[in-house]
């Protein structure tokens, strides 16, 4: 094999492959339903052999769990749920050893309404100091009980949620997440001491949750559709908070990742210019169809939108808050938009399975680094949760119609034949989700015996990743291919060929197969919903 990247080594980031760990359903090690920081330890080997580079957890903060944990009490307390910040101190220690970095996330939108700063601003009152750190407006209407604008909500639902002395508070998200006010040097002298707590403590870099969000119109005016600019959604004083983040990054070696959903590629490169955010999250990638011509568009689109700022692109399938990879692309639609989810929809598993297969070598064959949730290096499909163990808040602010989030969420199975399929609950208490009946077949025990699983396709896909020089950061050149294929190469002789076709097609000339998502057909071709990796 060749030698491996060197970038791998320096900037590591722009090649390197991340395992999204969603604690409260990685592993469980005290035997209370839930996972928590010693489960994830006490797994760390099975992360190292997987051949990622670096973790990336959602928060793990002090939190009412209102959404997950993305409601933040405090940023320097771990839940109790999960553990101890000794323990987390002792997991980034013990990951570095193996050789994985940790990346930690950060909520700058909005914090919980259990933090201390929200509940001073509520026992403050009107026009006090504490306020000033939120957005609470007295109300329209003649005696204040219309909401102070119209914004509409990142969830279902109202924006606004009145207090017992009258005033208002904005809250994107729910009324348990109030957002906090950017243009206050409080909020912004408190996230960076946040960010230096972090990095002194080891952590290689951070993820922003809603990174476009934060800054606000002013004067708080009417959200009017198709009117720019937005009044929260990527107002430009934001870029002079990164660009401070940035330099406190610098200081440590750290780096950046943020979730920036936009639909315009130069707004969107802003957040990539080099004294800002070093990536951001590729979602028009991962709500693309199973399509050739869309996702060799999205590709194309995606390594243009980067080039001008030079930023490595990101890639990613699925993530905590869409629909596995398995399901999606067994389902007639093999895109994905929120709200389009409805309980119900059909899905051929087998097709979506073969299917994610061929979309994991597609991923990591393209430049720039790869994001992988938990679960996906199994094959985990969407699981159907009963409405009454549901705990996602969008299902209940959709009015019941949004299934929410928790079948992608549920406790991994790592032995087929143990309690809670080895997740570590104790006998006779429940997982914090329920987990599905056959389960066991998905169990990291079970496919770490069968060389045609779904996770020894992941584990000899990274070992060769990151063994030869041509993947990983670097240019991508199409070749000519029938309709319904994707063919590129890559530096150092490597070529991938996805078939999306409805026939079985010929190979490129090669010198030897590396890699397939499924055998080749008795004719040496290369069937449907099938990719390859080529040596030439």
């Amino acid at each position: 094999m060749a030698a491996p990247n060197s970038s791998r080594t320096t900037d590591w980031w722009r090649d390197a492959v991340i395992y999204q760990v969603y604690p409260r359903s990685f592993a469980d090690g005290d035997g209370d339903g839930t996972g928590d920081l010693a489960g994830v330890r006490a797994r760390l080997s099975h992360l190292a052999e997987l051949g990622v580079d670096a973790l990336w957890f959602t928060p793990w903060y002090a939190s009412p769990m209102v959404d997950g944990g993305y409601d933040v009490a405090d940023y320097r307390a771990i839940d109790p749920a999960f553990g101890t910040l000794d323990e987390a101190e002792k997991l980034i220690a013990e990951a570095a050893e193996l050789g994985l970095r940790v990346i930690v996330d950060i909520v700058p939108n909005h914090v919980s309404d259990q933090h201390a700063w929200f509940r001073a601003a509520l026992a403050a009152g009107p026009g006090s100091p504490e306020r000033e750190r939120f957005h609470f407006r007295p109300g329209r209407g003649e005696h204040g009980e219309l909401p102070p604008n119209d914004w509409p909500s990142q969830f279902s639902g109202n924006t606004w949620t009145r207090v017992p002395d009258g005033e208002w508070y904005l809250h994107l998200f729910t009324p348990e997440q109030p957002d906090l006010n950017w243009s206050h040097p409080d909020v912004r002298r408190e996230h960076e001491d946040v960010l230096r707590f972090w990095f002194e403590r080891g952590v290689a870099g951070v993820r922003i949750d809603s990174a476009a969000l934060l800054t606000k119109d002013p004067e708080l005016r009417d959200f009017v559709e198709g009117v720019d600019p937005h009044p929260y959604i990527d107002q430009d004083e934001i870029h002079d908070v990164y660009r401070a983040w940035r330099a406190i990054a610098d200081e440590y070696g750290a780096v950046f990742v943020g979730e920036v959903w936009l639909p315009d590629a130069e707004r969107f490169a802003r957040y990539l210019r080099p004294d800002e955010l070093h990536t951001a999250f590729n979602f028009n990638f991962l709500v693309c169809p199973w399509d050739a011509q869309r996702l060799r568009a999205t590709i194309d689109d995606t390594l243009a939108e980067h080039a001008p700022v030079q930023a490595p692109a990101t890639w990613v399938l699925c993530n905590h808050d869409v629909t596995r990879t398995v399901t999606r692309y067994g389902r007639e639609d093999t895109s994905f938009e929120f709200a389009k989810k409805r309980f119900g929809t059909p899905a051929d598993l087998e097709l979506g399975t073969r299917r994610a297969r061929a979309a994991a070598l597609l991923t990591l064959a393209l430049p720039g680094s790869v994001y992988l949730y938990q679960g996906e290096e199994l094959g985990l499909p969407e699981a159907d949760i009963p409405l009454d163990r549901i705990e996602d808040p969008m299902h209940f602010r959709s009015g019941g119609i949004d299934p929410g989030r928790d079948g992608c969420r549920v406790p991994l199975p790592w032995e087929a034949d143990a309690p809670s399929y080895g997740f570590g609950t104790a006998a006779g208490t429940q997982t914090w989700l329920p987990q599905p009946a056959d389960w066991a077949r998905h169990a990291v025990d079970r496919q770490s015996a069968d060389p045609t699983s779904m996770l020894a396709l992941y584990r000899t896909a990274l070992e060769l990743r990151r063994a030869e020089a041509g993947f990983g950061d670097g240019p991508l050149t199409w070749l000519p291919a029938p309709d319904g294929v994707l063919a590129f190469s890559r530096e150092n002789g490597l070529i991938c060929v996805v078939n999306l076709s409805a026939e079985a097609v010929d190979l490129p000339s090669h010198e030897r197969v590396l890699l397939s998502s499924g055998p080749l057909d008795a004719r040496g071709l290369l069937p449907r919903d099938t990719a390859v990796w080529l040596r030439v």
